[in-house]
């Protein structure tokens, strides 16, 4: 089953939004087996959308086109869809006032030109909309099969998980079992991970296996690791991942920090509940950000106590009692974690201080972190990180190397 992408949007042509559901759409595909071998955009003019329809149709059993499902005069994928079809558009009573009802629900008045979204080409099924108004479409061309997605993402998402990718399955005869596991690592270059997991890649291609290693490079939360293995035994399978999952292990160590949805500041939480510790967090250059990582773990509030942002010099030396002179320095890090410690009653204080950019500080060029870990008896580490980057992105993987570092450290 091969199925196309196809973008509708002018405002991506013009790079004023990035077209992030092209690429969840085709990790999505990917982990159900379906093959996609092309994506395009394609702006809000009929002729060019049902040109584009009709390419993708062309050189592949499938297309789901996302975007331009709205109320607005510009939204015209269900036109395009229906004259590609050689059909008219049907008025759905029963669409319009699911519509009607979910305005009302929420105490606003319905605007006519909603109704637009009631439109539905004659023959095609919908996808009901449980998250939004403009309902999906299940749109046969022959042998072949449209679909019509919002354009907002977590609207997309679950119509794309909910009806698309089984109607999808369902369609392509094929019941094997797809078993996937995602392996995060934090510390190691793409390359030197590729380097250091080569031993997988021969394994893979002497056995035969039918399972896969990819990467996927994600910026500042690292870089995963892929196993997907494709047959008709699910626990087979299992057993199998779980194999080459250990083969990985051996050879990349303590670089990996999760598996599959467990992200760094999840990986942090986990150490802390097994030991039973809290945490306090003072922050110069990241500004919050580690903080607000932090919170965004479910149950933080069992095991995070709270946060300094000491951004001015002075709030480090009259709040948390660094000594004043420089605060660019592993002894002025170390300082500001023992002081959020004392003040905020945790058990392990975190800190960071350093140069953001983009000039310099006491004689420090832009790049130059130091981290703090203070966990009174059980001990404490500083580090001096040299981080690439402009401004922004030096206090993102300040933030998440930090994280990184207690982890270690709790390990």
């Amino acid at each position: 089953m091969r199925v196309e992408i196809v973008a509708v949007g002018t405002e991506m042509l013009l790079g004023q939004i990035v077209d992030t559901n092209s690429s969840e759409i085709a990790a999505k595909l990917a982990e159900a087996g379906i093959d996609c071998y092309f994506q395009s955009r394609v702006g809000d003019n009929l002729e060019r959308i049902k040109l584009v329809i009709r390419d993708a149709l062309a050189r592949n059993d499938g297309v789901i086109v996302c975007g331009g499902l709205g109320p607005t005069q510009d939204d015209i994928t269900r036109e395009a869809i229906a004259q590609v079809m050689g059909v008219e558009l049907v008025f759905h009573q029963e669409i319009a006032d699911r519509i009607a009802a979910m305005f009302s629900s929420r105490g606003r008045e319905m605007s006519a030109n909603n109704l637009r979204q009631a439109e539905v080409p004659r023959g095609a099924d919908t996808i009901t909309q449980v998250r939004g108004t403009a309902p999906g479409l299940i749109c046969p061309v022959g042998g072949k099969v449209i679909y019509a997605l919002p354009g907002v993402p977590y609207e997309m998402i679950e119509m794309l998980e909910r009806s698309v990718i089984p109607d999808l399955l369902r369609r392509s005869g094929d019941e094997a079992t797809i078993v996937s596991r995602v392996i995060r690592t934090w510390g190691l270059a793409e390359s030197t991970l590729a380097e250091r997991l080569d031993p997988v890649f021969k394994h893979i291609e002497a056995s035969g296996d039918p399972i896969t290693l990819a990467f996927l490079a994600s910026g500042i939360e690292g870089i995963k690791a892929r196993l997907t293995a494709k047959g008709h035994s699910a626990s087979e399978l299992r057993d199998l991942v779980a194999r080459y999952e250990k083969e990985v292990m051996e050879l990349v160590g303590d670089h990996v920090f999760g598996f599959d949805e467990v992200n760094m500041e999840a990986a942090v939480a986990r150490r802390l509940e097994e030991r039973g510790l809290t945490l306090a967090v003072a922050e110069s250059l990241t500004g919050g950000l580690v903080a607000s990582r932090l919170v965004g773990v479910p149950g933080a509030s069992a095991w995070f106590r709270g946060g300094v942002v000491s951004y001015a010099s002075s709030v480090k030396f009259e709040v948390l009692g660094v000594p004043e002179g420089e605060v660019v320095s592993e002894e002025a890090a170390l300082a500001m974690a023992a002081g959020v410690r004392g003040l905020l009653h945790a058990d392990v204080g975190l800190a960071f201080t350093g140069v953001a950019g983009p000039g310099s500080q006491e004689g420090h060029a832009a790049g130059t972190v130091f981290v703090g870990i203070d966990a009174g008896p059980l001990g404490t580490r500083a580090t001096a990180l040299k981080l690439p980057g402009d401004r922004e992105r030096i206090r993102q993987f300040s933030a998440i190397s930090g994280l990184d570092l207690l982890r270690r450290f709790l390990s």
